[in-house]
């Protein structure tokens, strides 16, 4: 809700608009979009030259609010976040997937799910509610054969989807731009206003808390001269109104809140889930081209954390003790160590408490994640199943460290894998439970965890008696 703290008008929905490479994300956020932000439609010099999108780009659909919402008159606002497909931008796509509420799901309706849509879909599931697939470039298909091909695609498309919590979401056949990027402006797109009405019907009230501190992920920076320094972004939790300070972790600053825009409209007073830009007093931009602004000492930067995870059912391979992933915690990348443990034995059909870690309870070294595909040692050759436990631990060190919120998203990636390979790289994802903020904290903090490992002998009994 983005008019005040009194008189809430405009119900903002963030819209995220992932796909492969080449689906037409960026020219479907265009024919959705009534106002662009400073960073919406690959603006950006090095997207424009290269002809893809680089970053994430912004712009909003603005309508009545739907009778479905019972809030009576007012606006409908969809932000649409527009996520890079390329397969080395995976990065900034979890990023973008943080902060949506609905996601488009972008599909060439030519070409099918491709590998980067796939892990699009994967990070989906772990960071969004809702969503809804558009089967995209319908102008390429032959008249006579259009419907024909768009209900294959729709079928196809629907047993995909079949196992996960996105079953039976709506699919819905567009041409963002008839006859592609070079076409006359003067194409209409096809079955834009449908999707709008789809939209429409899957828009819900998203869960907005104004309390508590306040949190922004800041995807773009810019200066303006004689005013100061733009930063825009999403607010992640709590609120921000004119002439509080907010603190930029990252260059240990802490500046005042001059003024705030909202799609070019000015402000006083956002809230959870808003997209804004925050003018602050001068500093450079290339300082912060992304990152987290909070309420003053309200971050901690950490080496090392625990966290509750789960394997990613797409990953092909086991997840190892003592290897190196590409761990996205909140909107930062950095490599870090793994070392998996889970409940003792005994404990592991015990209901856990989500999002608690009990210091107390002695827990389990693990060579490897236990998953049903484990090649554990504990395994008996002749064992049919494995046994698994409710929920299983990892031990993050990180080779820099990060700044982030307790409890928030952590992805574990193989990014340095073949990008053409056609396979998912996305491992893990979990919770942040507890971090480390001690830089000695292998002798401070380790201790306290009750980590032991399970150790058997063979040998051959000669003589008895």
């Amino acid at each position: 809700m983005a008019a005040g703290p009194a008189a809430p008008r405009v119900l903002n929905v963030n819209v995220g608009v992932l796909g492969h490479i080449d689906s037409g994300k960026t020219a479907l956020a265009r024919a959705l979009s009534t106002t662009g932000s400073t960073a919406a439609f690959d603006r950006a010099p090095q997207s424009r030259a290269r002809g893809i999108t680089l970053d994430l780009g912004f712009s909003c659909l603005r309508t009545a609010l739907p009778p479905q919402l019972g809030l009576g008159p007012g606006e409908l606002q969809f932000t649409l976040v527009d996520c890079p497909g390329h397969a080395s931008l995976i990065r900034t796509i979890i990023g973008g997937a943080q902060i949506i509420d609905l996601m488009m799901l972008v599909i060439d309706v030519t070409k099918g799910m491709q590998t980067q849509s796939a892990e699009c879909l994967v990070i989906g599931q772990i960071a969004c509610q809702k969503m809804v697939v558009v089967l995209n470039k319908i102008d390429l298909l032959p008249e006579g054969k259009r419907q024909s091909a768009i209900e294959k695609m729709t079928k196809k498309m629907q047993k995909t989807l079949e196992n996960t919590k996105f079953c039976g979401c709506p699919i819905v056949a567009v041409a963002a731009k008839p006859g592609g990027p070079e076409a006359p402006e003067s194409e209409n797109p096809l079955g834009v206003s449908e999707l709008i009405e789809v939209l429409k019907s899957q828009a819900y009230l998203p869960s907005r808390d104004p309390s508590g501190h306040f949190l922004m992920a800041v995807d773009h920076c810019f200066s303006i001269k004689g005013q100061g320094t733009v930063m825009t972004g999403t607010i992640l939790s709590g609120s921000v109104s004119l002439g509080d300070n907010v603190e930029i972790p990252a260059l240990k600053v802490t500046k005042k809140v001059k003024s705030m825009q909202m799609f070019h409209t000015p402000v006083t007073y956002a809230m959870q889930g808003d997209r804004v830009g925050i003018c602050v007093t001068q500093f450079d931009p290339k300082l912060l081209e992304r990152g987290l602004i909070c309420t003053p000492e309200s971050l901690h930067t950490i080496h090392a954390a625990i966290i509750s995870l789960k394997k990613i059912q797409y990953f092909r391979g086991a997840l190892q003790t003592k290897a190196k992933f590409h761990i996205t915690v909140g909107h930062e990348t950095v490599m870090g160590r793994v070392m998996f443990f889970s409940p003792a034995p005994a404990d592991f059909n015990e209901e856990i408490k989500e999002n608690v870690f009990d210091f107390e309870k002695d827990y389990l070294y693990q060579e490897e994640y236990l998953s049903k595909d484990s090649n554990s040692e504990n395994k008996e050759n002749d064992q049919a199943e494995i046994q698994l436990p409710k929920q299983q631990w990892a031990l993050l060190e990180f080779e820099k460290p990060v700044t982030c919120p307790k409890l928030c998203l952590v992805i574990g990636s193989k990014l340095d894998t073949d990008i053409h390979a056609n396979t998912c790289r996305l491992a893990f994802h979990g919770v942040l439970l507890q971090g480390m903020e001690d830089k000695n904290y292998v002798e401070t903090f380790l201790p306290k965890l009750k980590v032991y490992k399970l150790k058997h002998k063979e040998g051959q009994v000669e003589r008895m008696g």
